[in-house]
């Protein structure tokens, strides 16, 4: 595992040469807000990160409902169980196993690895515009249909999961890269998470922080650049 600090994010990369799975820790005055919660291996050097921080991890917040997303949740809901838990509405479904569409969702398959033995259940659902510490909670479906995005509105630094990625080339979630495939093989629907792309560019985020790959200072200009090549290859 390795860790990065860029203001008051860090990141937690695991498995970083292979298969880079990220989560990251917010820091505010006296808290520490959890940003996903990575790999079901991933709950010890994340409360020793925290440790070394010197303050309490009290939210756990979930961009959305995928396995390398939540897959150390059941055991740090065990070890900090004040924790507050929080995801989207439409994603606590796939967190219980729900693969099933909404009836306006259309007839494409909800993609990637859903939980199938998560027993946490989240202590409240995330609203769009709802603020929780420094972070604003942005709706950012595509991904997954329920994908949330996390804006920190000291820094502008955005915590955005999956939609996109640093990893084998910038892009948005859905654009193929052969290097790093499995964001897009994962993607419910492009066309959404080509407009929340354009979305989260419209908040200009001086610092992009992603599930899988590495942050993005200033990240303006590649993300525009990536959205553009998105477009021509829809």
């Amino acid at each position: 595992m390795k860790v990065t600090k860029n203001g008051m994010v860090y990141q937690l990369a695991f498995l970083p040469r292979f298969f880079p799975v990220n989560c990251y820790l917010v820091e505010e005055e006296h808290t520490l807000t959890l940003v996903d919660a990575a790999l079901p291996y991933s709950s010890k050097a994340i409360l020793a990160t925290a440790a070394a921080i010197g303050k309490p991890i009290t939210e756990i917040l979930l961009t959305h409902g995928h396995q390398d997303h939540v897959g150390a949740l059941d055991e740090l809901k065990r070890s900090l169980p004040e924790v507050v838990v929080r995801i989207s509405a439409r994603d606590a479904r796939l967190l219980a196993g729900d693969r099933s569409l909404l009836p306006d969702e259309g007839e494409a398959p909800i993609r990637g690895g859903v939980p199938k033995r998560v027993q946490t259940r989240p202590d409240c659902l995330l609203q769009e515009g709802e603020g929780i510490g420094s972070l604003q909670v942005i709706a950012s479906p595509g991904h997954t249909p329920g994908s949330m995005a996390f804006l920190d509105l000291r820094s502008r630094a955005l915590l955005a999961g999956d939609a996109f990625q640093t990893r084998g080339g910038t892009a948005v979630s859905g654009t193929f890269k052969l290097w790093f495939p499995f964001p897009a093989m994962a993607t419910w629907d492009k066309e959404k998470a080509m407009e929340s792309a354009e979305k989260l560019l419209a908040l200009e985020p001086s610092l992009l922080a992603v599930g899988h790959g590495a942050m993005l200072n200033q990240p303006q200009s590649v993300m525009q650049h990536v959205i553009e090549e998105g477009r021509r290859g829809a």
